[in-house]
């Protein structure tokens, strides 16, 4: 899938730059994010991949998004129509080998409380995906 493999040229990059990255996190019942990333000051940033015009036009939910994190970009492709980007949120361009941050999203700090609950969520997602990597009966029992 496309989106997918920008997620992949975003977590990389991000890797670079000390974050811990998960794909598809759920913050909240309703809501999933192609990558949640964890900083090295705990900050966490929302990425949204798009792969198309047509992907990102029928994204109606990703303003319900912003409370789950401290900066928000989209990912797209060095084709996609940026301008169709609203200019308040960060941009990465990326492929399936890297990513390059060009525009930086505002930054709105979280709430102490929803900061400590989505990384501890972000926690216990991380570590039950390397569990099912490792014994995937395990889950089964």
């Amino acid at each position: 899938m496309p989106g997918q493999v920008l997620a992949r040229g975003v977590c990389r990059h991000l890797l670079t730059h000390g974050f811990a990255v998960i794909e598809e996190f759920v913050p909240e019942r309703g809501l999933r994010v192609d990558v949640m990333a964890l900083g090295p000051k705990g900050e966490l940033w929302v990425v949204e991949c798009k792969s198309s015009r047509a992907d990102f036009l029928c994204d109606a939910k990703w303003q319900g998004y912003l409370p789950y994190c401290d900066r928000y970009f989209w990912a797209v492709d060095q084709d996609f129509p940026t301008d169709l980007l609203p200019g308040e949120t960060g941009l990465i361009i990326a492929d399936g080998y890297d990513a390059e941050i060009l525009r930086m999203g505002p930054e709105e700090k979280l709430a102490a409380a929803r900061r400590t609950k989505l990384t501890r969520k972000f926690a216990v997602h991380a570590a039950r995906r390397l569990q099912a990597l490792r014994d995937p009966d395990a889950l089964l029992r």
